[in-house]
């Protein structure tokens, strides 16, 4: 199967919150944005800041999202994936969630193949299932 995960299910594993998808194993091909990798890093150091997590608990967490992300294929916001974003959608949706739904929007136009959406965000979702896409885990 292939998936395009975005940055709450990459951040739920990260930082071992309940409720995090643990087997990642029955996924052939993982997709998604270069906006993950961002999101997740800005996370990381805001817990950082907040005393949250320690220096260290980053560092490790750094070296955790580096290492999936080493096998995703992750994808440029571009233009095309700006534009896209900007444009109506058929539910509400955030700036950020609406660039990871048109990012995996546009993949599966330039691939050709089909691509299920993992997000532990309802909203995006809804907004995903709203334009077509089949989600994980269902909500």
């Amino acid at each position: 199967m292939k998936v395009y995960v975005e940055s709450s299910v990459v951040l739920r594993r990260i930082l071992r919150q309940p409720g995090a998808i643990e087997d990642w194993s029955r996924w052939d091909w993982v997709v998604t944005s270069e906006l993950t990798r961002i999101e997740a890093r800005r996370t990381l150091d805001r817990l950082r800041v907040r005393g949250i997590l320690s220096g260290t608990d980053v560092a490790d967490m750094v070296s955790f999202l580096r290492a999936y992300m080493s096998r995703f294929e992750e994808i440029r916001v571009k233009p095309a994936v700006l534009e896209r974003a900007a444009s109506a959608l058929p539910t509400e949706l955030k700036t950020m969630d609406a660039i990871h739904l048109a990012t995996a929007l546009l993949w599966i136009e330039e691939k050709g193949e089909s691509l299920t959406l993992v997000t532990h965000d309802r909203q995006l979702a809804i907004a995903a299932r709203a334009t077509g896409l089949d989600v994980e885990p269902a909500f």
